[in-house]
């Protein structure tokens, strides 16, 4: 069964090509649109598998979009789509929900895989944006609040690691900045996974992000 994806987006050029491209990757974009309140209109409408959704929109940008979709009670996952590598953007639209925060420069079979893993319930980020997640982690750019966090079950150790894997880390690296084996970092990794319900690392990172969290203390460079 082929993947069904909306697509809202201002900008016509780009939305044809989009469409010409996932459409040869067998993906069906059911409606292609350039402004948000149809988007909206639609997303109801139609039920799509994936909404794709531009950032930067007139009248209603993609992060108000994004918050309109939710409220409406729609449950299909929601990627950003966007030119915007802006920490405050990335980190807004993970906060409000959206399950893939994608850039438009990236290769199509790329686009494509990730569209692919979101459907099935991960969280996907651009790897391009990596460092400014690790930037988000270590500077503590958003303040952590008073209220408990998901972090309060990890360990010293895993709260570590934690730190490590948001910054992009291997286990290889992992375990030789901290002096343990790899195995042992892979237990570690589990463990951090399912204490925070999560699936993959990047949603760690996520969450990471969303709290404030920073490394406990520092670890080698490499």
């Amino acid at each position: 069964m082929n993947l069904r994806v909306l697509v809202i987006d201002d900008h016509t050029l780009f939305r044809e090509g989009l469409e010409g491209l996932l459409t040869r990757r067998d993906i069906d974009v059911i409606a292609s649109v350039g402004d948000g309140e149809t988007g909206i209109k639609l997303a109801q409408e139609l039920n799509p598998d994936i909404i794709l959704l531009d950032m930067r929109m007139p009248e209603i940008n993609g992060l108000g979009v994004l918050k309109k979709l939710n409220e409406c009670g729609l449950t299909m996952p929601i990627s950003m789509l966007t030119t915007s590598t802006e920490e405050r953007d990335l980190v807004e639209a993970l906060r409000s929900g959206a399950k893939g925060y994608l850039l438009k420069d990236m290769e199509p079979d790329s686009l494509v895989v990730a569209l692919r893993d979101i459907k099935e319930g991960k969280t996907v980020v651009a790897p391009t944006l990596t460092p400014i997640l690790a930037k988000v982690v270590k500077g503590d750019a958003f303040n952590a609040s008073d209220e408990k966090t998901p972090f309060e079950d990890l360990t010293p150790r895993e709260t570590e690691i934690l730190g490590l894997l948001a910054e992009g880390q291997s286990n290889k690296v992992i375990a030789r900045n901290l002096g343990i084996s790899d195995g042992t970092v892979k237990l570690h990794v589990k463990a951090i996974l399912r204490k925070l319900s999560v699936h993959s690392r990047v949603e760690a990172a996520v969450l990471a992000v969303e709290h404030g969290m920073k490394e406990s203390q520092k670890t080698s460079e490499f």
